[in-house]
């Protein structure tokens, strides 16, 4: 029988390939690039990114698996000493060209913990995934939502009020007091108890993992070709400036890629191709973007 680290990369490497091909049937025009490289301290990992396409402007699915000794910034954060690690996962971003399409992230990861002798002292699964609107659709946070709530419904009913919480607290610009989207499910420390065995959450996260095409895939088949103007596109590019701020100063994945000497482009591969910051940009009173503004500070319940 495999174990959990092998099953899951496994896993990833085929869900890696299954997003991959559906987006870029999405797309109808471009087509991923593949870059396969090596972390210089132990393990690598498969990048794959769309540019230019039909509908997505930057996008990549990404999957990695690297280990070796911990770095004394993360020994302090895990309060561990002289430890080696190891964690795989697949994160993947999608900036689409029409704003009326949501930018949509996922991550699902696994990590090992071991003493100096090479035995396992701690293990866990994280992960999640959210949507990020430029344009508020609420029959699509209301399905996004939906898909997210029954995968998690299938393992515990209480898993996904939770989880969602958790995401509205977790993708949050406290600088700007306002979220970065419209959430989804955000959960990390997933450990063995006496309720929840490492299988069982196993399989949770690669139900909801094996769901994230079902939640968004219909979002922009929806959205894609319908029509935007220039003044849009700037707004666009203006909340992406704000996406931008979160994975820069907040996002402990990217955080985590940058002490542990990960490979820059992979790790930033998550920011946007055009962006802008607008000095004090201000909404119109009653507009769309004020509505979406107005979700943004004041997140709320999407399915009962």
């Amino acid at each position: 029988m495999q174990n959990t680290k092998d099953q899951f990369y496994a896993f990833i490497q085929n869900l890696q390939d299954d997003i991959c091909r559906s987006i870029e049937e999405i797309d109808g025009q471009a087509k991923f690039e593949q870059d396969l490289w090596d972390r210089p301290g132990g393990g690598g990992g498969r990048t794959r990114i769309i540019e230019n396409g039909g509908a997505f402007e930057k996008g990549g699915v990404n999957i990695s698996a690297v280990h070796g000794k911990l770095p004394e910034s993360m020994q302090n954060y895990f309060k561990v000493d002289d430890s080696n690690f190891f964690a795989c996962g697949l994160s993947l971003v999608l900036h689409p060209e029409n704003p009326m399409v949501p930018t949509v992230h996922a991550n699902w990861r696994y990590f090992e913990l071991y003493d100096k002798e090479g035995r396992k002292i701690d293990a866990w699964f994280g992960g999640g995934l959210d949507l990020t609107p430029y344009y508020l659709f609420e029959e699509d946070a209301a399905h996004f939502h939906r898909v997210c709530k029954e995968a998690c419904d299938r393992h515990d009913p209480e898993f996904y009020p939770n989880y969602k919480e958790k995401c509205d607290a977790y993708f949050h610009n406290h600088h700007r007091q306002e979220a970065r989207g419209i959430g989804g499910l955000f959960f990390d420390y997933l450990k063995e108890t006496e309720k929840m065995s490492t299988q069982q959450w196993y399989d949770f996260v690669t139900d909801v993992a094996q769901n994230f095409l079902n939640a968004y895939v219909p979002i922009a088949n929806r959205r894609k070709n319908l029509p935007y103007t220039e003044a849009q596109r700037e707004w666009q590019e203006v909340r992406r400036g704000r996406y931008v701020e979160f994975n820069l100063v907040h996002d402990k994945g990217t955080l985590f890629g940058l002490k542990t000497n990960g490979r820059i482009e992979s790790i930033l591969m998550s920011l946007p191709p055009r962006v802008r910051w607008q000095y004090n940009k201000q909404v119109e009173e009653g507009s769309e973007e004020q509505q979406l503004i107005e979700v943004l500070k004041n997140p709320k319940s999407w399915v009962s």
